[in-house]
């Protein structure tokens, strides 16, 4: 596995994702019936995405099947093929020897400035289209910050004081926090892992397991999805370890792409199974994935 976006000190690395909780609230409290959020999507082993169409998924471009077309995605407790992969052409992977050196070092700093200039997004097309489950809305504006989201996922936990249970499975039950978004470029936005009195009731953060989880907001039309989950800064006693009280967790800003996840749908829309004129040139992924790369 070379999925290095959630760093974190055991062993090899992992993807992002879960939900570790304050250390002075009960994990109960935390724990939803897994119908609770029926558009999250379960990538194969771990990791998610959340439905946004019903033929149409859309996820951290570092959180895709590695089998690429022909795995299957969980949602709603039905599993669906994935027909086709679109990653966003800004996305880059990062290269293997930065987190050998992170590791070897403790400094995740290159590492960091690597990921802010990714653009860390893919679509995935389903096979056949979700009928059961009403799609999520992508966020169209530009004031999330101060917002207080919710994230969802079903990966490893822990709480803020000990940080994230290191021999935790990364697909477990599925968890909710909150969280206030405090910050945000044309990228990516971000929150703190504050603790007590400087979070909010049911604060928590992403742990492993569960890169491109959903973060959303509501209002009165429901639920609308303003980030992907995607790659953390640590506090500098926990460099390289997850979890802990003063991380900030960044999320793929989705105002930032819905033109291009407009384009991406519309363009398979009008032209069927031939996309290729119209969005890109099919290109072979390191993992022999069947990609194809979106204007």
């Amino acid at each position: 596995m070379t999925r290095w976006l959630f760093l974190v000190l055991i062993t090899l690395p992992i993807t992002a994702g879960a939900i570790v909780i304050r250390d002075d609230v009960d994990d109960a409290a935390y724990r939803i019936d897994a119908a609770a959020f029926p558009a999250l999507a379960d990538m194969p082993g771990e990791g998610h995405g959340a439905l946004i169409a019903p033929q149409w998924v859309v996820t951290a471009a570092h959180a895709v099947p590695m089998e690429g077309m022909g795995s299957e995605i969980v949602i709603n407790g039905k599993a669906y093929l994935v027909e086709r992969v679109f990653l966003h052409p800004g996305y880059k992977r990062m290269p293997d020897a930065l987190g050998q050196e992170a590791l070897a070092s403790g400094n995740a700093s290159k590492i960091h400035a690597f990921l802010a200039h990714s653009d860390d997004i893919a679509l995935i097309k389903l096979a056949l289209p979700v009928a059961d489950v009403a799609s999520l809305r992508l966020y169209r504006g530009s004031e999330e910050l101060a917002r207080v989201a919710t994230l969802v996922g079903k990966g490893a936990t822990g709480n803020g004081a000990i940080g994230q249970n290191r021999n935790d499975p990364h697909r477990t039950m599925l968890r909710r926090a909150d969280n206030a978004i405090t910050g945000g470029n044309d990228r990516y936005l971000w929150y703190r892992f504050d603790r007590g009195p400087h979070g909010v009731p049911l604060e928590g953060v992403l742990g492993s397991g569960d890169s491109g989880g959903p973060l959303m907001i509501r209002d009165s039309d429901g639920w609308e999805l303003v980030g992907l989950g995607s790659w953390i800064t640590a506090v500098p006693e926990h460099a390289l370890e997850a979890g802990f009280y003063g991380q900030v967790v960044h999320n793929v800003r989705i105002s930032r792409y819905v033109e291009w996840i407009d384009s991406v749908m519309a363009s398979q829309k009008d032209a069927g199974v031939g996309l290729e004129a119209e969005v890109g040139s099919r290109v072979r992924s390191s993992h022999d994935m069947d990609v194809q790369v979106g204007k």
